[in-house]
């Protein structure tokens, strides 16, 4: 009895989360920073990207839960890699500790919803090739967020860079 109800309510709690919009995508939500730790009086903040790929996901979370320690002490600078089959992650940090800069690199990653979309939407009759993500963060702040798509059609092939929210940017 006790786990037919269990059942029940996680059955509940499930459905519950799936938030879908008037136009039949689901909402996505922003992930907010997250506080790595604190140096001295500065913060480190790394903001994860919202990536489908769980590849990408997996590097974000090892790297969240990376702790630097006394590593960086007596360096400048002190980098850590975080490498994966698909990409890297890349982060420095300066001599106190502090997380300066990250810089994200990902091969054929599972590509958001939106951008897939948007560029069959655009470009009908085409095939995704391949594609990469970009991402850099400085000081806490997002500097790039890019998908770079290489598409095809018979003998023709176009390259795009796409936002996240699909927007096209450039195609060549």
């Amino acid at each position: 009895m006790k786990s037919l109800i269990i059942i029940i309510l996680l059955s509940f709690s499930f459905t519950a989360l799936a938030q879908v919009t008037e136009k039949g995508k689901i909402k996505i939500e922003e992930l907010p920073g997250v506080v790595i730790k604190r140096v001295g009086t500065d913060f480190s903040v790394y903001i994860p990207d919202n990536n489908p790929d769980q590849r990408v996901k997996m590097v974000e979370e090892k790297f969240i839960a990376y702790d630097l320690g006394k590593d960086a002490e007596g360096y400048e600078e002190y980098l850590v890699v975080m490498e994966a089959k698909n990409g890297s992650l890349t982060a420095t940090y300066n001599e106190n500790g502090k997380l300066v800069r990250v810089v994200e690199n990902f091969k054929n990653v599972r590509l958001p919803s939106e951008v897939i979309y948007s560029i069959y939407r655009t470009y009908p009759g085409y095939s995704i090739v391949n594609d990469s993500f970009l991402y850099t963060q400085e000081d806490g702040d997002v500097i790039k967020k890019q998908y770079n798509v290489k598409i095809k059609k018979d003998k023709e092939v176009v390259k795009l860079l796409v936002r996240p929210n699909g927007e096209i940017l450039k195609a060549k």
